[in-house]
């Protein structure tokens, strides 16, 4: 039997044990809901980043292989024409700089000859045949064929009429620049030449001066407002 004087700590024990198996506090709730939400929002954002980077990654990838692509099209091309070539034709008291750009007939890339045919030139989805306007069809291959669209199982992308579709929102657009062959930093006129003055100076023809040639590949997404630049391939042909 218990005693008075046993039985008031054994109450308190009793007390004690129930107290430290309570349940927890809403404050020890909340702080416990912040922390796991902290550490879900923070595995979301790195995921997110992740995706962004692997996305940014691929289309670096493929906006340089565009203009690589160019690049090696026109590797095997002359400078200028090579018929006609650069040159100046008269007209009254002017002379006129004649050879630069397409010429008479050269509609598609397939007719390209020479290198400065590509100034001002930019192959999309966009773009139709005929030169006159410099949007051509588009993107390009090195053996400019236009690049198709291709789906995730591997078929062709086809169009309402059943044709194969260009690569969508790729563009490469082309600028063909004439360079001082003494400091290539410096753009010349098409139409400038280096005077002889014998014995110091030789001259320079207005056709044996260095290009540059530049490809900018653009992407314009579904939700995008326009093309943005992805990448930028400079060469110079000597």
């Amino acid at each position: 039997m218990s005693t008075p004087h046993t039985a008031g700590p054994r109450r308190l024990m009793i007390r004690r044990r129930r107290s430290d198996r309570r349940a927890f506090t809403l404050i020890e709730t909340a702080l416990a809901t912040v922390i796991i939400g902290v550490g879900v929002l923070a595995l979301i954002e790195s995921q997110q980043a992740f995706m962004s980077a692997n996305d940014w990654s691929t289309h670096a990838a493929t906006a340089t292989y565009l203009a690589n692509e160019v690049r090696e099209l026109t590797r095997k091309l002359p400078k200028h024409d090579p018929v006609t070539g650069l040159y100046f034709e008269s007209q009254g008291p002017n002379q006129v700089l004649r050879g630069w750009g397409p010429e008479t007939g050269e509609v598609e890339v397939s007719d390209f000859d020479d290198v400065d045919d590509f100034d001002g030139i930019v192959f999309s989805p966009t773009g139709t045949p005929g030169a006159a306007d410099g949007d051509l069809p588009g993107p390009i291959d090195a053996f400019g064929s236009v690049i198709p669209e291709i789906q995730a199982d591997g078929s062709l992308m086809l169009d309402g009429q059943g044709d194969a579709m260009s690569l969508q929102g790729w563009s490469q657009a082309v600028r063909v620049e004439k360079l001082d062959p003494f400091d290539t930093s410096i753009v010349r006129p098409h139409d400038y030449v280096i005077a002889a003055n014998p014995p110091t100076t030789a001259g320079l023809a207005v056709d044996k001066f260095p290009l540059r040639v530049t490809c900018t590949v653009r992407y314009q997404g579904h939700n995008d407002s326009a093309p943005h630049d992805v990448a930028n391939v400079v060469w110079i042909v000597p």
